[in-house]
């Protein structure tokens, strides 16, 4: 089925389907690139599907990159951009769940398509013969769907990665999941344990910085997150009998995300803050939960599942650090917040207000405003702090441990340290102190 609607494509695309076409073959851009033109969104990549072979391909164009031959994929290189350009093919047998054992090209589009993921991924369009539409995209655009092409059971036991990317779409886009596709979904998501950590780390970062990260729900719901993050399982599943919330501790996670900014470092400290509670619950004499030291074990069960996920170094300190502290206490006196810098990093607690406010509007109304305002005068102190350019780290110090050998006469080694930040904590009590002469002198003192 062909549709009237007309695609902007790039130049460069259209210069490569023309170059291809010109030379008696089928070229069309297609998949993601097709669905995000017809939601006006700029699209990140563009794919290119063709009948030639990629051999053909490769003898129709100066630069190629030999992306993956076997797979039918070249990439062509107009003016040092890089094109993905990928022969109809037939997917052979799925041995592992994830990869084709073979591929077998064929000259069909149809063919190509019934193999993609979801309709609204398997729709092609060129200038000349305009959007091929076989498998109701346009109308799952329309209604909002995410549906698999042909058989759920079928597409997503070929790859069990697209048991993930339909949620993710849904969060992405704001779809519901189709009945029979969500029915193999809860069915099929045990087959996730043969997919590869960097993987389910690349889906899972996408739901949750969606515009849906509520969407997690659903991957509850169906079984996702047993596979992937049996700890939230467990949240999803401990009630929070306590004024101050009035949800389950996932269900809190969950509006927390809702919250925040769609920021990684931020929306993966709410998945995160509070994962830790179910370890520590306890239930006094009035019925009522509490959750001492759930920072702690939160941090340190962080730790264990960013890593288990293959997340980067970075990622992991910004997050785990950002979970110790979610419930740190600050006075909202310039030398307390001095030191919560300090202590807790200049990069790292600007973002820490933002999850501490974001974990407070997930909360219950008990005492809302009172907790609001004490946020609000510890903001204003750290924009004071801030604006001042007052000392709260070694690196805006006056002195430098240079200074300390050339200068105060101290020999390099431990001790150096050791001055250093007794200086800093002189400068942090009061920013005055912060004078090069004046800490060569308390140096001087000091040793």
């Amino acid at each position: 089925m062909q549709n009237e609607i007309m695609i902007q494509l790039p130049e460069k695309v259209t210069y490569i389907i023309n170059t291809i076409m010109e030379a008696g073959y089928e070229a069309y851009a297609v998949g993601g690139c097709i669905r995000d033109s017809i939601l006006g969104r700029i699209p990140d990549d563009w794919d290119i599907t063709t009948s030639a072979s990629p051999y053909q391909v490769k003898e129709m164009f100066k630069h190629t990159i030999d992306t993956g031959l076997k797979h039918g994929t070249v990439t062509v290189m107009v003016d040092r951009e890089g094109f993905e350009v990928t022969t109809y093919r037939i997917d052979g047998v799925y041995e592992d769940g994830r990869h084709p054992k073979e591929v077998m090209f064929t000259a069909s589009l149809e063919e190509d398509l019934k193999r993609r993921d979801f309709t609204i991924n398997a729709m092609a369009y060129n200038n000349a013969g305009g959007l091929v539409d076989l498998f109701g995209g346009m109308q799952d655009l329309k209604e909002q769907v995410i549906r698999c092409v042909g058989s759920p059971k079928e597409r997503f036991t070929e790859d069990a990665l697209r048991i993930m990317r339909a949620v993710r779409f849904s969060a992405q886009l704001g779809y519901e999941i189709e009945p029979e596709t969500k029915t193999a979904l809860k069915e099929l998501a045990p087959k996730l344990t043969c997919i590869s950590a960097e993987r389910i780390q690349a889906e899972l970062v996408k739901l949750v910085t969606s515009p849906h990260p509520e969407n997690l729900r659903t991957a509850y719901e169906t079984g996702i997150t047993k596979v992937i993050l049996p700890e939230f399982d467990v949240c999803m599943e401990t009630e929070q009998n306590n004024p101050h919330h009035c949800y389950s501790v996932g269900e809190h996670i969950i509006k927390s995300m809702q919250k925040i900014r769609p920021d990684r470092i931020l929306r993966l400290a709410m998945l995160f803050h509070d994962i830790g509670k179910p370890e520590t619950i306890t239930v006094d004499d009035q019925g009522i939960c509490h959750f001492h030291g759930h920072q702690a074990v939160s941090e340190e069960m962080t730790l264990k599942i960013l890593k288990r996920l293959k997340f980067d170094n970075y990622t992991i300190h910004m997050v785990a650090k950002l979970v110790r502290y979610h419930d740190y206490e600050v006075e909202a006196k310039e030398k307390y917040v001095r030191r919560a810098i300090m202590r807790i990093g200049e990069d790292i607690f600007p973002l820490l207000l933002q999850v501490k406010e974001a974990d407070l509007e997930a909360q219950s109304m008990y005492l809302r405003e009172e907790k609001k305002e004490k946020l609000n005068a510890v903001q204003k102190v750290y924009e004071e702090v801030t604006a001042r350019g007052q000392c709260v780290s070694l690196k805006t110090l006056a002195v430098t441990g240079k200074d300390l050998i050339t200068e105060a006469g101290m020999k390099s080694g431990p001790e150096i340290g050791e001055v250093l930040h007794r200086l800093l904590d002189i400068v942090i009590e009061d920013p005055g102190q912060n004078e090069r002469e004046n800490l060569l002198k308390l140096a001087r003192e000091i040793k």
